[in-house]
């Protein structure tokens, strides 16, 4: 019997196979800490100016949050450089007026505290189905 997924499915099953939140708000930090460079970008690129560290801290954020969902083996180090980023990007960006700053550093750490976990199908055998005498015990309490 061939059993057909939905989309809903699907996409459930991809995003369990990936750090999906940590990368998702990772790469919202990346927009909020990009925000005030685009805002400023007629002087971002005037000698001396600290915006274009914001374009640069930024844009990385964004690559490595893409990156996650692509790579999701490289969930550590993603994640690492995504919270360091994030930190730094306070001195040319403000950090997204801060709230960057605290969306990359909980994406980040949800990168990195993220597990591949896989779901085995169970099969019967006979160690995992029930003997007699389980049977006869359920047949006992249900009727109690």
């Amino acid at each position: 019997m061939v059993e057909t997924l939905s989309k809903w499915q699907k996409f459930k099953h991809w995003k369990n196979t990936r750090p999906f939140w940590g990368a998702t708000l990772s790469l919202l930090s990346g927009l909020l800490i990009l925000w005030i460079p685009l805002q400023l970008y007629a002087i971002a690129f005037a000698p001396g100016s600290m915006a274009f560290i914001g374009f640069l801290f930024g844009g990385l954020i964004l690559i490595l949050s893409v990156l996650l969902y692509i790579y999701p083996q490289f969930n550590i180090l993603c994640g690492i450089i995504i919270i360091f980023l994030a930190v730094l990007s306070v001195m040319g960006a403000l950090g997204g007026f801060l709230m960057g700053t605290l969306v990359g550093i909980i994406g980040g750490a949800m990168a990195i505290a993220w597990k591949k976990t896989t779901v085995e199908e169970r099969t019967p055998t006979s160690e995992n189905l029930p003997s007699e005498s389980n049977l006869e015990l359920e047949d006992k309490v249900k009727t109690s």
